[in-house]
């Protein structure tokens, strides 16, 4: 792994939306959960996230939408859970509504590879 910081075997909470960039500039391979708490699929999809988070050498970040509205706006967000897989700092995946963890850890095996 070539980025600066190991990645997290936990999601990442983001608390500043300037801290964005950062922690995606951070890690090779970053899977953003924009997802809110009174989101059902989000809720279900909880355990999946947290999977990856440990079990790949991805980080996970966690967007709560209604914390977060204009970073939501900025990546096209119009329903949750949606969820993005940065490469190098770009976007390269993008998936809408509930997915199985094994979607996400191909996912992001893919953006690793």
């Amino acid at each position: 792994m070539s980025s600066t910081e190991a990645a997290p075997a936990e999601p990442i909470q983001l608390a500043d939306t300037d801290a964005f960039d950062a922690h995606v500039a951070d890690h090779d391979v970053v899977l953003v959960d924009f997802y809110a708490d009174w989101c059902g699929p989000c809720q279900m999809m909880e355990t999946a996230v947290e999977a990856v988070a440990n079990d790949t050498d991805a980080a996970v970040l966690k967007v709560d939408v209604d914390v977060h509205q204009g970073l939501a706006g900025k990546f096209g967000v119009q329903g949750i859970p949606t969820l993005l897989v940065f490469a190098d700092g770009e976007p390269v995946e993008r998936m809408v509504g509930a997915q199985t963890e094994q979607a996400l850890t191909d996912a992001v095996a893919d953006a690793d590879a």
